[in-house]
């Protein structure tokens, strides 16, 4: 069998040779990594652990794009991780993957010069990556303690530097989490917490694992009233930041639907869904809405605050996103006869729905439908004779000769009989032939 060629590789442009660059440990380790804690890290869990995206394109096995563990090499001077290449031979190739070079030797050679570097380089950044988040855990703890102390702007600078530090770290989080730090948090929140405090309070409390007891702790009225005056006036990372800390309350199975049975909740969450300044608060506030509207008394104070027709409004210019979630709120409250009448009595509720379907998705063809269907059985002589003048029945039909849902397509027949019952059978068919199109 032929001798192998030495492997090189580039690396910041310059020619890398293994063997130079295990000694001089170019790629990094090298020297400093050769034996000692580096040589007991498993090398599978260190590539697992790290997936890093920077790994040199020397380590990675050209088959599988996978950082090698056990590289070996061809009598071409290719080099392959094991199982890889002994894959492709079992396979009944007799080629190199890579040159597509007939092989004159299909033996594999040990490349241990190519696996103690990869060795190395990976122990290195795994070290690294664990003396980060020792002191990482360090500074969030150092954080804590200082919380217990100080007061005014070194709280409030102490919070800001906790919020940086979970925000960016996992481990952080958790030793936040595991030090008693959601408490401490919370203890923080009050009826004369400033919004300064408030909103850095929030922005961490987010960002950790809540367990029932502390979710049930936050639930006070006091600590609610905080959230809710923020999400009214805060700035729009507060108020985001709010909207997904009640999100989180939701979650626990003894929930106080008083909490959010609030029109100042309700209010501000509209608010910050009509925000053309920030969109950005437009999607956290409609899933929000999504959530609360599961109540049946919610859903009676949602129409009581004049949000069905600001959601029609804004239907047209919403993303897909969105106008699904905003669908599904206007759903809800179509239950309930208050919501009915108040879809109804704006104008724009029946073009806009009809202009939807078909248009975005079928599940927003099916909310729409849904919609609509409230609205027509209300009072059908009125509101079906509406819909059929801005297209509904055209609609309708090509729901029916979609390959959309049955039961879409059934809702759809029954609502098109509905309909036809304003109107002769030759007008009827009239309108089911309209080609123009919703604009």
């Amino acid at each position: 069998m032929p001798v192998c060629p030495s492997r090189t590789d580039r690396v910041d442009g310059q020619v890398l040779d293994l063997d130079t660059a295990v000694k001089d440990g170019v790629l990094g380790g090298g020297v400093g990594f050769g034996g000692g804690f580096a040589d007991k890290l498993d090398l599978n869990k260190m590539i697992e652990e790290l997936d890093l995206p920077d790994v040199p394109s020397v380590f990675i096995c050209p088959i599988s794009l996978e950082p090698m563990e056990d590289p070996v090499t061809l009598c071409t001077g290719q080099t392959y991780e094991r199982s890889n290449i002994l894959r492709w031979f079992n396979l009944g190739h007799f080629t190199c993957p890579t040159t597509m070079q007939e092989l004159w030797d299909d033996s594999v050679t040990p490349n241990k010069t190519l696996h103690q570097l990869i060795h190395a380089w990976f122990s290195q950044k795994y070290l690294q990556m664990k003396k980060k988040s020792e002191d990482v855990q360090g500074t969030a703890s150092e954080i804590l303690d200082a919380l217990k102390r100080v007061k005014g702007q070194a709280r409030v600078k102490s919070l800001k530097d906790l919020r940086r530090v979970v925000t960016d770290h996992a481990t952080a989080r958790k030793t936040v989490v595991d030090k008693g730090g959601v408490a401490l948090l919370s203890s923080l929140l009050g009826p004369y917490t400033s919004h300064a405090i408030g909103s850095e309070v929030v922005s961490i409390l987010v960002n950790l694992t809540l367990d029932s007891c502390s979710r049930l702790n936050l639930m006070q009225p006091a600590k609610v009233s905080l959230v809710v005056d923020m999400l009214n006036e805060g700035s729009i990372e507060t108020k985001i930041d709010c909207t997904r800390l009640i999100q989180r309350l939701m979650e626990e199975d003894d929930f106080d639907v008083e909490i959010i049975s609030s029109h100042s909740l309700l209010a501000a969450l509209m608010r910050l869904v009509k925000d053309k300044r920030h969109p950005s608060g437009t999607l956290p506030g409609l899933k929000l809405l999504k959530s609360v509207c599961s109540h049946k008394q919610v859903r009676i104070l949602i129409v009581g605050i004049g949000a069905v027709p600001q959601l029609v409004e804004l239907l047209p210019g919403m993303n897909p996103e969105c106008l699904e979630i905003a669908l599904f709120v206007l759903d809800a409250v179509s239950t309930i006869k208050e919501g009915k009448l108040a879809l109804g009595n704006c104008s724009n509720t029946i073009p806009n729905m009809v202009r939807i379907l078909m248009r975005v998705s079928e599940s927003c063809t099916q909310l729409a439908l849904s919609i609509l269907w409230s609205i027509c059985k209300l009072s059908p002589e009125e509101y079906s004779s509406i819909a059929v003048d801005v297209g509904l029945a055209a609609k309708l039909l090509l729901v029916i000769q979609s390959g959309c849902d049955p039961l879409l397509k059934q809702r759809s027949a029954e609502l098109l009989k509905l309909c036809s019952l304003n109107y002769t059978d030759s007008i009827f068919i009239s309108k089911c032939k309209l080609t123009r199109t919703i604009r």
